[in-house]
């Protein structure tokens, strides 16, 4: 794709001269750091549709071998490099410190606009994170880490040990509704601000596609 430089020139102009900015972002953003997108041609949806199958609730909820094969596919992720955050990221983090960034809301659940520095405060991740699990019964949360070693020791579907529900990780699935207040904070942030900028998202998924 080649964008032409009286495009540039008007995206650089736009973004000087606002002072109050808000940030979309989804998959797309995260692909240089090694991560595949959803939909696209190499997305991980595509290529693996049992994937999409994992990211629904109710087939987390029915299915304990759905459940294994996910928990032994993230142990089998640790083997691999950890993604890192990337130039998009860390413009990002430019941008929050020039005091023109209101906040960014992010699709995505990978933690990288964390480890690039994105102050948390100024973060929404609209979409929950990967990097902790959830029991969907007491709604305990802690570090998937403390999960997958569990897994590796041997456990194919680990249950939360203060109340024996259901883990997944701490991410909003198909069939689960977002956390309203912040839902209500990215609306409201889009409202009053003066540039929104939409980086890595197709915009496909409701509601925050409606910023």
């Amino acid at each position: 794709m080649t964008i032409d430089e009286s495009s540039l020139d008007e995206a650089r102009r736009l973004v000087g001269a606002a002072q109050r900015i808000v940030v979309l972002t989804g998959a797309g953003i995260s692909t240089d750091s090694g991560i595949p997108d959803f939909r696209g041609p190499q997305g991980l949806w595509t290529k693996d549709p049992a994937a999409e199958k994992a990211s629904n609730i109710h087939n987390w909820l029915s299915d304990p071998d759905l459940r294994r094969k996910a928990w032994r596919s993230r142990v089998a992720a640790l083997e691999r490099p950890a993604p890192q955050p990337n130039a998009g990221h860390r413009a990002l983090v430019d941008l929050e410190r020039s005091g023109r960034l209101d906040l960014i809301v992010t699709q995505n659940v990978d933690g990288l606009h964390v480890e690039a520095g994105t102050d948390r405060s100024r973060l929404v991740e609209i979409h929950g994170t990967s990097r902790e699990a959830i029991c969907l019964d007491c709604r305990a949360q802690g570090p998937i880490d403390d999960v997958l070693a569990r897994v590796r020791a041997g456990e194919d579907d680990p249950k939360c040990r203060a109340c024996g529900g259901l883990l997944k990780s701490a991410t909003i699935s198909f069939g689960q509704g977002l956390v309203e207040a912040d839902l209500e904070r990215a609306l409201a942030a889009a409202q009053t601000a003066d540039l929104l900028l939409a980086v890595g998202s197709t915009l496909s998924v409701y509601p925050i596609a409606s910023m």
